[in-house]
């Protein structure tokens, strides 16, 4: 394995947006060591690009890949996807840190996202964690965000209530101790119990906490559907009395009554930055979303954990009052609508299971599959949350295309998957395209020019993240890149959802292949970055 290589003639795109130019680039200890044209071989493997692109590596800003890259850590379909960087701890989720009266809470919070846990994937703190993922070797580079559900498990458990001034104490005590270890910052999911929980008071401690670190508060907000403006509203008032930096997750309008939101959205955006918050957001190319079934009940139902949810479906009444709950049988047009009400049970699509008599269904919208089970849709989610244990995940085909295409092309908009990983499973298409979509069908529909796309899926997610050294193409810069032909194709589809695409030929983490000629190499060069490490 050569730490020497010299990739000759390449059409180089350098991450800033910049016009890509015809040059030579010499790779030498994991770090670009040159570039410019004819290139002296002295001894390094040479590369004929035959005027392929070269890119720095794919940054994913926004995934839900913790767990797989402890059991899977090659990282196939990202690494072929050109992904060298993978952004974890989103929404809430993380699999730290733990305590001993949080552990089985936490392990079971994040089953509900991505099926079974075992207690050993959980974790003490940031630094046990990356320890672990440093032990086995991972191919990808992996930046680790906080998840604030983990931090309100610890203190508070499931109990639906404000913090005292001791427990927020408690909490900001936590989390400083995980972002002075090296965690990237804190991630909130407002509505995923017990997240979901949290009064203004809570959250704005947290974020002080986080600017104090001089790390990133990310949120998936209160509201994408009629609370969605208010809903950003909160996460810029928090920015602004913090002081710190964040990045609104997956910003988007969710069912039909919300379609064309979306502008004053950006609109709200970008008055924030020009009255000094520093605010951004992530977004994934597709009309559908993905999340775990239990999302579609109120954040009440949780209070208390599973346990107390499962004594609440068992009982009739109860069990009547979430129906109307869930499929909004409220006549006043004011109200708020549920997500079921907004799209129809037709539109949410069963996509992974953890228990095997239950796979069948993977694949079926809650619909179709609720009449062929002769039950309701409601029924048919009370048998799946019962019987699979709350791990049941789900596809939302809920956006608008001018929407999407109005947030994917805006200058605040970085790329992030989302994905939901579950091998086995028929999961949501966006864990195995989403980069050569926007670098390939995308930037072929003209929503952005090719610099542009790799603009927002390198430099722009580094800088938000503070990866110095990586996210462009320099001298002296780590070398993560990724090689593309000009046809580079997504080709996962959501009835086809894992296939891998093509026109992906190298990617290198710090100077090594893991991608070589189109094919996995099985090397292990990354490692958990972030400030302070």
């Amino acid at each position: 394995m050569s730490d020497h290589v010299l990739i000759r003639g390449a059409r180089i795109i350098d991450g800033t947006g910049a016009p890509w130019f015809v040059s030579d680039l010499r790779v030498r200890a994991g770090r670009i060591a040159g570039i410019g044209p004819d290139l002296a071989i002295n001894g390094a493997k040479v590369i004929d690009a035959a005027g392929r692109y070269l890119a720095p590596g794919f940054i994913d800003a926004h995934c839900h890949d913790d767990l797989i890259c402890l059991r899977e850590p090659s990282r196939v379909e990202k690494a072929m996807q050109g992904v060298t960087t993978l952004v974890v701890g989103n929404c809430s989720f993380s699999l730290y840190p733990k305590t001993a009266n949080s552990a089985e809470s936490l392990r079971q919070h994040f089953a509900s996202l991505l099926g079974e846990i075992d207690p050993g994937e959980i974790f003490d703190s940031f630094s046990s964690y990356r320890d672990a993922l440093h032990r086995q070797g991972i191919a990808l580079n992996i930046v680790s965000l906080v998840g604030h559900a983990a931090l309100r498990l610890s203190v508070l458990g499931y109990d639906r209530r404000a913090a005292t001034t001791d427990e927020r104490a408690k909490m900001q005590e936590l989390l400083a101790r995980q972002l002075k270890d090296g965690a990237a910052g804190l991630s909130l999911g407002l509505v995923y119990p017990p997240s979901a929980y949290a009064d203004p008071a809570e959250l704005l401690a947290l974020a002080q906490t986080t600017k104090a670190h001089g790390k990133l508060l990310a949120a998936h907000i209160r509201s994408y559907e009629d609370g969605l403006n208010a809903s950003i509203d909160e996460f810029i008032g928090i920015l602004k009395s913090a002081h710190a930096p964040g990045l609104l997750s997956h910003l988007q309008a969710a069912g039909r009554p919300n379609w064309g939101k979306i502008p004053k959205a950006l609109a709200q955006l970008e008055a924030a930055r020009l009255a000094g918050v520093d605010v951004s957001f992530d977004m994934y190319p597709y009309l559908a979303g993905s999340s775990y079934i239990l999302q579609l009940l109120p954040p009440e139902a949780l209070e208390g954990g599973l346990p107390s949810l499962m004594a609440r479906l068992a009982d009739p009444q109860t069990r009547e009052s979430l129906r109307r709950a869930v499929e909004d049988t409220n006549p006043d047009p004011h109200a708020a609508k549920s997500k079921v009400a907004m799209i129809g049970w037709g539109n949410v699509r069963i996509s992974g299971t953890s228990n095997p008599a239950l796979k069948a269904l993977e694949g079926a919208d809650m619909r179709s599959a609720a009449d062929e089970a002769g039950i309701t849709p409601f029924d048919l989610m009370v048998r799946l949350i019962v019987e699979d244990g709350g791990q049941t995940t789900i596809v939302l085909f809920q956006l608008d295309t001018a929407d999407l295409r109005a947030a994917c092309t805006h200058p605040l908009h970085m790329v992030g998957s989302d994905g939901l990983p579950r091998p086995g499973t028929k999961p949501h298409p966006r864990a195995y395209g989403t980069f050569p979509r926007v670098a390939g069908r995308l930037r072929r529909e003209e929503w952005f020019s090719l610099e542009d796309a790799v603009r927002r899926m390198t430099s722009v997610v580094a800088e938000r993240f503070g990866l110095g050294g990586r996210g462009m193409i320099r001298p002296g810069m780590a070398a993560d890149m990724v090689l593309f032909d000009d046809a580079i194709d997504d080709k996962a589809t959501f009835d086809t959802p894992t296939l891998l695409p093509t026109g992906v030929h190298h990617v290198w983490v710090a100077g090594q292949a893991i991608v070589e000629n189109g094919q996995s190499t099985g090397r292990l060069p990354g490692r958990v970055l972030g400030q302070g490490l």
